[in-house]
C-alpha cells in the first residue's frame, strides 16, 4: 500500500493516532487482536480502513520492536 496509514491531528479524536482518512483508532486494531478476533472480523467492522493499512501498520510495530530490541532487553532483564 502507498501512502500514509497513521493520521495524527488535534482536530481528529483530540490527537489520537488514527488511520489515514477515517476517524478509526489504531488501537482499535489492537484491542480485536487481543481479543482474538481477525483482521478480517475488524475490517467488516471498520469498512473504512484498507487491508493494506491494517498491513502497514503491523509492519511499522514490528520495525519499531525490532528496532528497539536493545532497549526492551534491559527493561526485561
Amino acid at each position: 500500500m502507498e501512502g500514509r496509514a497513521i493520521n495524527i491531528d488535534p482536530e481528529i479524536l483530540g490527537g489520537t493516532p488514527v488511520f489515514f482518512g477515517t476517524r478509526v483508532p489504531i488501537k482499535n486494531l489492537f484491542d480485536y487482536l487481543e481479543t482474538g478476533e481477525s483482521i478480517e472480523i475488524f475490517l467488516d467492522d471498520f469498512e473504512n480502513v484498507s487491508k493494506g493499512q491494517v498491513v502497514k501498520v503491523l509492519e511499522m510495530c514490528q520495525k519499531l520492536i525490532e528496532s528497539s530490541s536493545n532497549i526492551l532487553h534491559e527493561n526485561i532483564a
